[in-house]
């Protein structure tokens, strides 16, 4: 048995993803679809990077293979996948699982509502640069997700609301 399919959750940070993507996978559980849960942003969270792999790209590919046999083997032929850039680095997916159907989400938000996220979950000394670059990389993430990766703005919604939408869009229930 392989992952057959991937549902991908992108966005900068402050637009709910973990948040919306523990939902997807709890709303999913009650609905009986089996699927496992990936946190992508571990998959190469490694410092110091190797030299010859600084943006982290072969560690990701790597990690996610390696559990993805794991999960595969006890059975699991979904992910719901959770990272920043994880569709516009759909290429990486295919890299590790292989062809894969995958369906992608860039969560989306203003940037008051961001930074309000933001200020609210930053605790430690990492607050500043996630303002910095998450209105960059929401700009970037909007040019480079592919037309088949749905946005779905997060501003003024409740995270229940916003997995359904996802999971809507996803077909696993269908």
């Amino acid at each position: 048995m392989a992952i057959s399919e991937v549902l991908l959750i992108g966005g900068a940070a402050g637009v709910g993803k973990t948040s919306v993507g523990w939902e997807v996978s709890v709303q999913l559980s009650r609905l009986g679809v089996a699927h496992w849960h990936l946190e992508g942003d571990v998959l190469d969270a490694a410092w110091p990077r190797p030299v010859d792999d600084l943006d982290g790209d072969r560690l990701t590919v790597r990690a996610m293979r390696a559990m993805a046999t794991v999960f595969a083997d006890e059975g699991y032929e979904r992910c719901v996948y959770v990272q920043t850039a994880s569709v516009a680095g759909h290429h990486l997916v295919r890299e590790a699982l292989g062809d894969v159907a995958m369906t992608g989400v860039l969560l989306t938000a203003t940037e008051p509502t961001r930074v309000g996220r933001l200020v609210g979950r930053e605790i430690g000394t990492d607050l500043q640069r996630h303002i910095d670059d998450g209105a960059t990389m929401a700009g970037w993430l909007e040019a480079q997700a592919p037309p088949w990766v749905r946005r779905l703005a997060t501003d003024g919604e409740t995270v229940p609301v916003l997995a359904g939408d996802v999971i809507d869009h996803s077909g696993w229930t269908r």
